[in-house]
């Protein structure tokens, strides 16, 4: 992944990763869990039902230390089945 958050932002600084995937109840917490293994804290994501509920969008707050460490959470969240869209 190639970014240009270095450029952007000055680590460390709080991001808020929005994660889009299926209405399953499970979403939450396996977001937190993905976050819980690349930057241990104390999260409270907020859920948003799409219009027709068939997806949640999930965002969380997150203390990020550098492009690196930004860049990988995107990716991990990503990997996630039920994640269609991080944002």
């Amino acid at each position: 992944m190639d970014t240009h958050f270095d450029e952007l932002l000055d680590f460390p600084c709080m991001q808020t990763f929005k994660v889009m995937g299926l209405a399953k109840p499970e979403l939450p917490s396996v977001v937190v869990e993905c976050l819980q293994a690349h930057a241990p804290g104390d999260y409270s994501p907020t859920v948003k039902p799409s219009s027709k509920g068939n997806y949640h969008a999930v965002s969380v707050g997150v203390r990020v230390t550098s492009k690196e460490h930004m860049e990988t959470i995107y990716t991990e969240l990503a990997k996630i089945d039920i994640v269609r869209v991080v944002l």
